[in-house]
Parts: C-alpha cells; structure tokens; sequence
C-alpha cells in the first residue's frame, strides 16, 4: 500500500522545509523570460523551474490554466511538468479550483486524482462554493488513491473576504471532520491566504495541511506567516511564485532564501540543505 498524502506530505516538509513554489508561466512572465509565449516557451518555462528548484522545494504547484489556454499542446506539457517533478521527487499540487455536481466532479476526480490519469498529481485545489458535500467525490477519491485535496477557505485575493467570511468556517468544520483519525496530517488541506489582516478563524481542529499563498509579491513575509498561523506552524506550507519567478537568474538563490526564512519564522528545520 501507498504512503498516504499527509504521510508523504510531513516527510517532505521535514526534508526540504516549509515552501510551496508555483508554476506560473502567464505571457508577461514567458515575455521576462525572453521566451516566446508558445507552448515551446511554456515547455522551456516549466523545465527550468522543475530542474532549477525540484530538489529544494517541498511541493510544485503548476496552475492549469496557463497549460490549458493552448489546448492539447498546452496539455501536453503540464502532463510532461508534471511527470518530470515526479522524476525531481517534489510534490506536485495541481492548482485548478474545480467544483461542480456529483457526477462532474467524479470526472474531475478521475483526470487528477486517478494514479492511472496522465494529469493525476499528489493534490489539487478544490472550490467548495456548491457546497462541501459536493466535493465528497473528490475527496473519497483522493483517499482512495493516497493523494490530497485542499479546499479554498480565505484566499489572498481581498475580493473575496465578503464572501468567504461567511462560510470558511462550514468548509473548515467539513475538512476538519474528513481529516479526523488521520495520522501525521489528514489528506485534506485547505487555503488560507498569507495577506490576510487577521485569521479570524481557528484551525486547531483541522488535522490537515494549510496551504497560505501571497508570499512575496502580494505583499506577505515569512513572519506574518508565522504571526498568522502561530498555532498550526507544522502543518502550514507557504506557496511563492512571482517573487522567485520574474528572474530565471535567481530563481533558485531566490527559492532558498524564502524557504530558509520560512523554516526560520515557523521554528522548522530542513534535513537537507542546498
């Protein structure tokens, strides 16, 4: 049997310390690169990034989208991405905020969670917005195949406080009792942005890891990460992409100074160190 996602999950935490990085790769950021924006550009984008920060990153998280405004080709080589960070030994979190009916979302849950799917990453991201029970599907089959999901709960975008105050905490108690009994961390995690003010919400309960975008060029330091999840440091996995990305010349030196200072703030230490 598989290790299970938050098994594999703490062991890489614990290897290569707190840090998520995100694949990208819009026009403006292929255009800095001086790479044509082309799914040749976007194939040289992804390969360097998986072979530039592969070994020091806990997790990837490739965002479909800019895979997917190309179609077959674009498909093509989030497919090859995702294989090659599987090769590099980093988890690879899909970031595609998918939520639909019942019988839609087992189709979702077949493309990217499936072992067998081409797509089939260690997580995705989940939208909960037709309510949590609609997301059982995903959820049962991302145990069934030892992978994760994690559930948007406050995001870093501001637009969407008014909304999301009014049901992180239903999605929060959904997670929480999904992930209980589960052992080091529960396979479903949630998002909780970095930028926010105040957390306003407890995660004491939640068992599960909590993936906090916004580091870097939406404003967030390592320290309001530690400030914001000072209860749930262990399981709270920071995600940085335009700060480590506008400069291929210091992505890597650039990747490690956020997951140094991450480690630092959140009272983590790294096994292994670059």
């Amino acid at each position: 049997m598989n290790e299970s996602f938050g098994t594999r999950l703490r062991a890489r935490l614990d290897e290569c310390g707190p840090l998520c990085v995100g694949i990208d790769p819009s026009p403006a950021l292929l255009h800095a690169w001086g790479l044509d924006d082309s799914p040749a550009g976007l194939e040289r984008f992804s390969r360097t990034v998986v072979e530039t920060v592969g070994d020091v990153a806990a997790l990837v998280k490739p965002q479909s989208a800019f895979y997917e405004r190309w179609g077959s080709r674009g498909i093509a080589v989030l497919e090859r991405t995702i294989a090659d960070l599987r090769e590099a030994g980093t988890l690879v979190i899909l970031d595609v905020k998918r939520g639909d009916i019942d019988s839609t979302m087992a189709a979702y849950a077949e493309a990217y969670l499936d072992r067998g799917s081409p797509l089939a990453a260690d997580a995705v991201t989940l939208s909960p917005y037709l309510g949590f029970g609609s997301l059982e599907g995903a959820i049962q089959s991302a145990m069934a195949n030892d992978a994760g999901v994690f559930v948007l709960a406050r995001t870093s975008n501001p637009e969407a406080a008014p909304l999301q105050r009014l049901v992180a905490d239903q999605v929060l108690a959904g997670v929480a009792a999904a992930n209980a009994g589960h052992e080091p961390l529960g396979p479903i995690g949630v998002v909780m942005g970095a930028t926010l003010p105040e957390l306003e919400h407890s995660l004491d309960d939640l068992n599960g890891p909590i993936l906090a975008p916004g580091l870097g060029a939406q404003g967030a330091s390592p320290a309001d990460v530690a400030r914001l999840f000072a209860s749930v440091r262990h399981a709270v996995v920071p995600s940085v992409s335009r700060a480590v990305l506008a400069d291929p010349k210091r992505l890597r030196s650039h990747t490690l100074y956020f997951r140094d200072e991450c480690a630092a703030h959140l009272d983590a230490k790294i096994a292994t160190q670059a």
